[in-house]
């Protein structure tokens, strides 16, 4: 596909563009559809996303508007970009970057037939770019969510289960970075007044969101894997590289962000390895690193801490950063809260999903959560309690540890359901709350109304996500502008 491409296309380049005399300036493409065209604005040439993008990054870029209105990636589409002038003149601009935009109208009733080739085709493109002898940096963007689920028309469904994963595979075999608007727009469709084209105020989130990856702080210098000397095997995590290999005999993993920001920000994934990703891709796209190893299930004893202070020392000595940001997912919480009470100087804050605070509460089942008869019984033989009265008289839950993180200085994100009957927010989250804020301590709650333990996390996960930056001090929250 791409031969056929370039066969075609590179002929009429340079017939009909002679190489021009460019500035000095970072030459940025933008290809896409109607969304980046910026159909439906007034006053798209100064209020389209790449428009804004220019006003963003200044006289040292130039950005150009390639976007056609209708365009599908597919080549077999009703009007695939790849035969439309703002293709070939695209080529002939030379990027330094290319954003891509492409798969709303891919998802038409009479595109979507052909999308088993919608992988093939999108790296046909990239190859067409990839041979230019500026050699450009390509950036996709997941599309936006399509507010709309006309069947004969564009179809928010295949946008979000079919599309959005192709080209997060497209990315990893293409080595591709993306940037997921699907998610950041999943919770506004206020910001869609068609249901499918973003406004004014749309566009402007799209250029701050590229204007920080384009301006992010970079670490070029460093390369975990080949600091560690790590051996494993690699599979695609959402897009992205990721090491699953044995430490200490656990099953542990590494995922590699495409650029690495300065500081080298990583996140420590306590349990559940892959639910709810959300706010790791988000992070990943960043330039953090996200890391992973199993020691379920020790419910963060002396064991499991051990065990992580040997990950904690692999990491940090090959060069991330001394402090992470810690995730916990339900019984999670008991693990990053226990590893910050031993070690606060190793966190740089907590994010707690629906956390397990109190194990009366979980598995214990001793006040309004049924609780877990097996895992009470585990959680007993972990800690060498040998009888029901040793287990209720612990006192290393984190609810009993909370002045202790209180006065350690980390800030702490919560987000809970308010009607978790499973681990009840009124028996861990709430006391754990108070608790903190009695002793000075720094903490958030987000509270979900009506949801119960699942489903974890936020569907924009960019809440959470700016928390971490500005508790990472992460330059690509530095960059963002205020809203």
């Amino acid at each position: 596909m791409a031969s056929r491409f370039l066969s075609v296309i590179a002929g009429c380049v340079l017939l009909a563009f002679p190489s021009p005399s460019f500035s000095e300036r970072t030459r940025i493409a933008c290809i896409g559809t109607s969304i980046t065209y910026g159909a439906g604005i007034a006053d798209r040439e100064v209020r389209s996303y790449p428009a804004r993008l220019q006003s963003l990054l200044g006289e040292r870029y130039e950005v150009r508007n390639f976007g056609r209105n209708g365009a599908t990636l597919l080549e077999k589409g009703d009007i695939p970009y790849t035969r439309q002038e703002e293709f070939r003149t695209s080529l002939a601009f030379l990027p330094h970057v290319v954003i891509i935009e492409f798969g709303t109208n891919d998802s038409k009733q009479q595109n979507r037939t052909h999308l088993p080739e919608f992988e093939c085709d999108y790296a046909a493109m990239i190859d067409s770019f990839r041979t230019l002898a500026s050699v450009p940096r390509i950036i996709l963007l997941l599309p936006p969510p399509a507010f709309t689920n006309d069947t004969a028309g564009i179809t928010g469904d295949v946008i979000h289960r079919a599309i959005v994963p192709m080209i997060r595979a497209v990315a990893y075999a293409k080595r591709c970075e993306t940037i997921n608007l699907h998610d950041l727009f999943l919770d506004r469709p206020d910001c869609f007044p068609d249901q499918v084209h973003p406004s004014a105020g749309g566009t402007e989130m799209m250029a701050s969101r590229l204007h920080d990856l384009l301006t992010m702080d970079e670490d070029t210098s460093f390369n975990l894997l080949a600091a560690t000397h790590l051996e494993g095997t690699f599979s695609n995590y959402h897009g992205y590289d990721c090491l699953s290999f044995s430490f200490d005999g656990r099953d542990a993993k590494v995922v590699s962000p495409k650029r690495v920001a300065r500081g080298r920000p990583w996140i420590w994934r306590a349990r559940f390895w892959g639910h709810e990703p959300q706010t790791e891709i988000a992070l990943l796209e960043r330039g953090f690193h996200l890391v992973y190893c199993d020691v379920a299930e020790l419910f963060g004893n002396d064991e499991a801490i051990g065990i992580w202070e040997k990950f904690y020392e692999l990491l940090v000595g090959a060069g991330l950063s001394p402090r992470a940001a810690l995730e916990g997912f339900s019984r999670g919480g008991i693990y990053i809260y226990r590893w910050a009470a031993a070690h606060a100087d190793r966190v740089a804050c907590v994010y707690a999903d629906a956390p397990v605070l109190d194990m009366k509460s979980w598995p214990g089942g001793k006040g309004k959560s049924r609780g877990n008869p097996e895992e009470w019984e585990r959680f007993k033989k972990d800690f060498h309690l040998t009888t029901e009265a040793e287990a209720l008289a612990f006192k290393g839950n984190p609810l009993d540890l909370a002045p202790r993180l209180a006065r350690a200085g980390f800030p702490m994100l919560h987000v809970c359901g308010d009607s978790d009957e499973t681990v009840p927010i009124q028996e861990n989250t709430d006391p754990f709350e108070k608790i903190i804020r009695a002793n000075g301590g720094d903490i958030n709650v987000i509270r979900k109304p009506g949801v119960g333990h699942h489903p974890h996390s936020l569907a924009n996960p960019r809440p959470i996500v700016d928390f971490i930056l500005r508790a990472t001090a992460s330059p690509g929250y530095q960059h963002r502008p205020p809203e």
